[in-house]
């Protein structure tokens, strides 16, 4: 199994998760929910009315457990819990698409970290650089699609991470062997363990405002600065 940082001159290629990997999801997230709702406001209120957290939370378990093929598919899973949740208030569902559309254009306004434009443009010069995400961030539209040679998205091919399609799936694309590739994601079992087990080799990139400060069972990069200068310590000039 590949080790958590290549050797000198092993890699050719690197691929990124999105989400709390590149900019933080959930303020993104809430913020959307919000922008969502005061559309049901104006366009269904009964819907608006009833749509607590948790009565979401609950209707999309309910989708996700009734619909076990699509359960890597959130933008499916919310469009399908909006329409439910529309039905079972009263209201037209087929408000359903509309109401996901304006989530959606909001999930894409995201506020980079700091480090990512600089880093993600110094690798471009010296790597092939692919996405690899479980969610339905669109990169193109929140402006570094310029930076990627492919994005591979759990909800076009049928299958998300851990599984270790995904990640083959990325490396066919980009033209890059797996031994070649380094990914780098925040999720220890989704993103380090998956692509480790698909034989690329891995790198945890610990943000400290999702995971905070403490012991860790793994090592990790606190940004992509670090994890850019540990890479040129390990790579011939």
């Amino acid at each position: 199994m590949p080790s958590a940082l290549p050797l000198p001159d092993a890699i050719d290629a690197i691929s990124l998760d999105l989400d709390d990997t590149l900019w933080p999801v959930m303020p993104t997230l809430v913020e959307a929910e919000r922008t969502m709702h005061r559309w049901l406001q104006a366009n269904a209120p009964r819907t608006a009315e009833r749509s607590t957290v948790d009565r979401i939370r609950e209707i999309r378990q309910r989708v996700a457990a009734g619909n076990a093929g699509r359960a890597h598919d959130m933008a499916w899973l919310r469009r399908e819990s909006l329409r439910m949740a529309l039905l079972e208030s009263g209201d037209d569902p087929a408000h359903a698409d509309a109401a996901f559309d304006v989530f959606y254009a909001a999930r894409q306004q995201v506020t980079l970290y700091q480090d990512v434009l600089a880093a993600l443009a110094r690798w471009r010069d010296r790597y092939r650089l692919v996405v690899v995400t479980n969610g339905n961030a669109d990169v193109d539209r929140i402006g570094i699609g310029h930076f990627f040679s492919a994005r591979v998205a759990s909800h076009e091919l049928g299958v998300g991470k851990p599984d270790p399609r995904i990640f083959h799936e990325a490396c066919a694309q980009i033209g890059v062997a797996p031994s070649r590739t380094l990914h780098v994601g925040d999720d220890l079992a989704l993103d380090v363990a998956g692509a480790r087990a698909a034989g690329l080799h891995a790198a945890w990139l610990r943000r400290p405002d999702i995971h905070g400060s403490g012991d860790h069972p793994e090592p990790g990069f606190a940004d992509l600065h670090a994890l850019d200068r540990a890479l040129r310590a390990t790579q011939a000039p």
